[in-house]
């Protein structure tokens, strides 16, 4: 398992961003630590560092299914992290599209205003 931590932390930061994971890291206690090591190694170290999907196209699922699924946090963050996955701001219009038809027209608008203000951050950031 510890295997399986490292490659997951690797993959973590690679998607997330080393300021993300730093932070998730610094604010984790005794109560969530092993739901910490449950989703590094499970879903970064075995999920995302597969090889049946590249990055990119895990991070257009995902974006997916976390619109669908109204699980709005982890939409924002995981269109931050397009920027390190290569998905594209139109694989992600096409995604949420998707979304409209398949899981609804509010569960895709509710991830449209999000994933456009993120959008809005993130070149505010550049720019600065």
């Amino acid at each position: 398992m510890d295997q399986r931590f490292e490659q997951g932390m690797r993959t973590r930061r690679s998607v997330l961003g080393d300021a993300h994971v730093d932070r998730a890291e610094a604010g984790k206690t005794a109560f969530d630590a092993g739901f910490q090591r449950f989703i590094t190694e499970g879903a970064w170290g075995t999920l995302w560092s597969g090889d049946g999907l590249t990055k990119r196209e895990r991070s257009i699922v995902t974006i997916a299914l976390l619109a669908a699924l109204g699980h709005h946090e982890e939409v924002a963050m995981h269109v931050r992290a397009t920027a390190r996955t290569g998905a594209s701001m139109e694989d992600v219009r096409e995604a949420l599209m998707h979304v409209a038809v398949y899981a609804g027209v509010p569960a895709a608008n509710a991830a449209f205003r999000i994933a456009k203000a993120t959008y809005a951050e993130m070149a505010a950031a550049r720019e600065s």
